[in-house]
């Protein structure tokens, strides 16, 4: 009888105690539209306002920490500094140090032109009717764009169709220039930098890669619990429209 006393009273101890509070740490950085300060000087952006809107819903505090640099980032998250990284892709070798949310948007990559070049790639259809073209490329020197890009760059490079820019106000200014016929890119990030800097593109009529992104979580600081009430928040968000109704005033494709 005593031992059934004892152990009840543990049980409404353990019910009294509050719920560990879910916070996670993000490190800001300058990738505009979805990540960036303003000219005011307030970080705003496509990706700060989804992931706003899914911790409130989860009830879970984001907390943002200074700049850093990508490589900087990464290392910090791999050693457990960093709680979280959004728009990651799902891979095989990121699951021994990290979980990922179920996806929260899409990245979409596209093709550029000038508009006084559009004739000369009007009948470029899709990223193979591209590699079989003349056409030259701009493409960014990292990251990943998808499988027929892989597959192609040797031979683009080969064949000197290929020349890579290290940011996007780089890449359209060598676009603006004439030193290529098209330019690769994520699409709103390439939309941000032509409309700063005054430059009007055609985009081609395909995606070049369309792939979902998650919320890349640290194994280490973070729980499985933590996992389950963000993938809970974004799903009743997405049944509501909330997220949908953010990406549109994005005009994301």
């Amino acid at each position: 009888m005593r031992l059934r006393h004892v152990l009840l009273a543990a049980t409404l101890l353990g019910s009294a105690l509050p719920t560990l509070a879910c916070r996670m740490t993000m490190a800001l950085e300058q990738w505009p539209p979805y990540l960036y300060r303003d000219a005011q000087g307030s970080y705003t952006g496509l990706d700060l306002e989804l992931l706003r809107a899914i911790f409130k819903e989860a009830h879970c505090t984001l907390v943002t920490l200074p700049e850093l640099p990508t490589a900087r980032r990464q290392l910090l998250f791999e050693k457990g500094k960093l709680d979280m990284l959004p728009a990651a892709s799902d891979t095989s070798e990121r699951q021994s140090y990290a979980r990922f949310s179920i996806a929260y948007r899409d990245e979409a990559v596209g093709l550029f032109s000038k508009p006084g070049n559009a004739a000369g790639v009007r009948q470029i259809g899709s990223f193979a009717q591209f590699t079989r073209s003349k056409a030259t490329l701009l493409a960014p020197k990292v990251g990943w764009y998808g499988a027929p890009y892989a597959a192609a760059r040797p031979a683009l490079e080969k064949d000197g169709r290929l020349n890579t820019f290290g940011s996007f106000q780089q890449g359209l200014r060598m676009l603006d220039a004439g030193r290529a016929d098209l330019l690769m890119g994520d699409v709103l990030a390439v939309r941000h930098e032509a409309r700063q800097q005054g430059v009007a593109l055609t985009t081609l009529p395909f995606l070049a890669l369309r792939a979902p992104v998650h919320l890349m979580l640290n194994a280490h600081s973070t729980s499985t619990a933590d996992l389950a009430r963000l993938n809970a928040a974004i799903t009743r968000l997405e049944q509501r429209g909330a997220l949908a109704a953010i990406r549109a005033r994005y005009d994301t494709p």
